[in-house]
């Protein structure tokens, strides 16, 4: 994979460039209820500074070739160690990378990775990024989504539109604020939290 790919760059310039500096903090939104829809769900077992389990509810309807992507790496395994390596308080975490993020190794080039599949095409939806939200982080170019993903602590509609949104939490929510931030604008994460185990439930 080249390190050409970095898959948070786009992201990143368009997200702090326009929410600035911000904190949220992660109780500043209120928590809105969300329902579990047809599915499949994402069962994210996590462990470091945030212990417990998340469960996302996978927009099959809106983004399938997305969630199919998504679903076969989780069953193969591919997600099980990989760490939230970029982190932004108010904003977002953002894990996924099975190439360079996985945890126990260097983690130097970790967000510059993806996956032995192929790169998608972009699903955009008119469905909004707000808290709890789940994207699909890519290049500049919208079609170089693969493997990464990113959950919103807090709305960021100027995202609509931009990125693949591939579902929603629908419980955990308290763990997603649990996650270790990271430093800086960047949100590099030293000694991050970690996808312990990630399965599929029907």
């Amino acid at each position: 994979m080249s390190c050409e790919r970095l898959l948070v760059g786009g992201l990143f310039a368009l997200g702090l460039g326009v929410l600035g500096y911000t904190a949220f903090g992660p109780f500043a939104t209120p928590v809105m209820a969300q329902e579990d829809g047809p599915g499949p769900n994402l069962v994210i077992e996590v462990a470091g500074q945030a212990n417990g389990q998340i469960v996302i509810d996978l927009a099959s309807d809106v983004a399938p070739k997305h969630v199919e992507q998504i679903t076969a790496l989780a069953r193969e395994g591919q997600y099980d160690g990989v760490v939230f390596h970029r982190v932004i308080d108010g904003f977002m975490a953002q894990t996924g990378d099975v190439e360079f993020g996985k945890a126990g190794g260097d983690l130097g080039r970790a967000g510059m990775g993806g996956s032995s599949l192929p790169d998608l095409p972009a699903e955009f939806s008119s469905r909004s990024f707000d808290r709890g939200a789940v994207g699909m982080a890519r290049s500049s170019n919208p079609d170089s989504a693969n493997s990464q993903f990113f959950i919103m602590f807090a709305p960021a509609p100027h995202l609509d539109g931009q990125y693949t949104i591939v579902g929603h939490v629908i419980s955990g929510m308290d763990v997603v604020d649990a996650i270790k931030r990271g430093e800086g604008r960047n949100g590099e994460v030293s000694d991050p939290d970690v996808m312990t185990r990630v399965t599929v439930a029907e």
